[in-house]
């Protein structure tokens, strides 16, 4: 009589490929369900926006440098409807997970926690690119947009997108109640959102302030977006693209640091 064997365990390689997958696919399933909040709702948002300032020239032409200034103001609405929505995605799901107590289950799988990291970020940023993607298509529709240099616009697309996802990570990992990410939001991202040239351009502030924004890792994100659509930069565009490879990483290091030593996640 033979007797049928034990299950084998699954051998994990240096890179847990399943589990990194299945955790990315369950960040993008999540925003999926609901996209009616998640995608189109932060499109209607900055549409209002839009109409808002076009309300408000009242018809008039008014040029930043050589360009009209619903065509510079474009690009700002649509980055910054990316990174708050990458922002969201990540720092949500790490805080109810903690608040339901299930954040055990996504600590469990034999996962690193760089993987850990790889799987929460890459879903903020798909969920930043894909609302990016559908804003840029949207307001499309109301101001002649072109692509002079996408290099530069799919760079700082992702970049900025990744950032706000790990600092997403970072927030949600240090909170303990929807309170404390609410406070990041409110205190930090949204205030250097706003004040990042979104709305101007920051050779229009006194010297001051000018060297205030350049202190503003959101200005580089916004203003090598913008050159790519204008081909127009405040900035110089290599300091951008230096600072955001350079803070990524840093959030990189940041939240493998926090996964490893648990900080905040286990008791």
């Amino acid at each position: 009589m033979t007797h049928p064997l034990p299950p084998m365990p699954r051998v994990v390689g240096s890179v847990n490929w399943v589990g990194v997958w299945t955790l990315y696919a369950r960040e993008v399933w999540r925003f999926l369900k609901v996209h009616q909040q998640t995608i189109w709702a932060p499109v209607v948002t900055t549409l209002l926006f839009y109409a808002v300032f076009a309300l408000a020239l009242g018809g008039a032409v008014r040029m930043i440098g050589n360009t009209p200034y619903m065509e510079f103001l474009a690009p700002g609405l649509i980055m910054m409807a990316m990174v708050q929505n990458a922002f969201a995605n990540t720092s949500s799901s790490v805080v109810i997970a903690k608040v339901q107590g299930n954040i055990v289950d996504i600590l469990m799988p034999p996962m690193a926690p760089l993987e850990l990291a790889f799987g929460f970020v890459m879903g903020g940023v798909t969920r930043g690119l894909a609302v990016g993607l559908v804003t840029g298509l949207a307001i499309w529709a109301f101001v002649p947009l072109s692509l002079p240099h996408p290099g530069y616009v799919l760079f700082h697309a992702v970049a900025a997108s990744m950032l706000l996802s790990l600092l997403g990570l970072v927030g949600g990992i240090w909170s303990q109640k929807f309170d404390h990410i609410a406070a990041v939001t409110n205190f930090v991202v949204t205030p250097l959102s706003f004040l990042s040239g979104t709305f101007y351009s920051v050779d229009t502030l006194p010297p001051l302030f000018w060297w205030i924004a350049h202190f503003d890792p959101f200005f580089y994100m916004i203003d090598g977006f913008r050159y790519g659509f204008i081909g127009r930069s405040d900035g110089t565009l290599g300091v951008g693209i230096l600072v955001m490879i350079g803070i990524n990483v840093a959030l990189w290091w940041l939240a493998w640091r926090m996964l490893k030593t648990g900080y905040k996640l286990k008791a």
